[in-house]
């Protein structure tokens, strides 16, 4: 009898080991994320995308189509005129060492209005406004290499871009789009654009809110950057309506 209680109390244990050792697998594979974050181990969401909140000067290239005449800086002046855009990556690659490959597309506006000259009038201005509104866009490669960011205690990270750029134009009067000689003021100008810029890490500086942005909203890194772009869109006879200048923001990676 003692021989049946004590073979009925081993097989008892083996069984509840088993049970709790399946348990716990179970519990690591549904739950791994979380142990992890109890054990205080750097889990990120997966990062796929980095969207880009951007502002910055944009004076269109119209007067270098031009040796003597300046049109544009005739007709809005000198002072510095501003753009805001959006743009969106896809980081298709990671390159170990070096940081990420992928493709992005960028969208902006601007726009702007001064009085109009009055034909044949000597340089005299009319009651209504003329202006100009550029809707700049392109399609870019990006090579963002955070190495540094993510090995170091180096926040920073270099980026490049380079593609094909486009904008949509118009040219308005008090009438709607203006004419000259019957020829409508708008059009679509096509170039290469480039640009250099680098990104301040700014989960460096406070690395619980970085967490919680990852656990609730799915957003891995938050940077401010700086970049200066090129953009050559006027090609042929198209109007030259490109710039040569820079942008500032606020990025994140998703």
């Amino acid at each position: 009898m003692k021989l049946f209680r004590y073979s009925l109390a081993v097989s008892a244990l083996a069984t509840i080991s088993s049970l709790s050792g399946g348990a716990r697998a179970q519990e690591v594979d549904e739950y791994g994320i979380y142990r992890a974050h109890e054990r205080g181990a750097p889990v990120e969401s997966p990062q796929h995308f980095a969207l880009e909140i951007r502002f910055g000067r944009y004076v269109p290239n119209i007067d270098d189509e031009f040796s003597v005449a300046t049109p544009y800086e005739t007709t809005f002046g000198s002072k510095d005129r501003y753009v805001f855009g959006l743009e969106l990556d896809y980081q298709f690659l990671r390159i170990p060492y070096v940081g990420t490959l992928g493709g992005g597309l960028s969208l902006g506006y601007t726009h702007f209005s001064a009085p109009a000259f009055i034909a044949n009038g000597g340089g005299q201005r009319a009651g209504e406004d003329t202006g100009l509104m550029i809707i700049p866009m392109s399609l870019l490669g990006v090579l963002r290499a955070d190495v540094l960011a993510r090995s170091t205690p180096i926040p920073l990270v270099p980026y490049v871009k380079a593609g094909l750029g486009s904008a949509i134009w118009r040219i308005t009067n008090g009438g709607g789009t203006a004419k000259v000689d019957g020829v409508a003021g708008s059009g679509i100008s096509w170039g290469p654009q480039v640009a250099l810029g680098g990104m301040l890490l700014l989960d460096f500086f406070d690395q619980d809110s970085a967490k919680n942005l990852d656990n609730e909203l799915g957003i891995n890194n938050s940077y401010f950057f700086f970049e200066w772009y090129v953009s050559k869109l006027g090609a042929g006879n198209q109007l030259e309506v490109g710039t040569n200048t820079w942008a500032l923001g606020l990025a994140f990676e998703i």
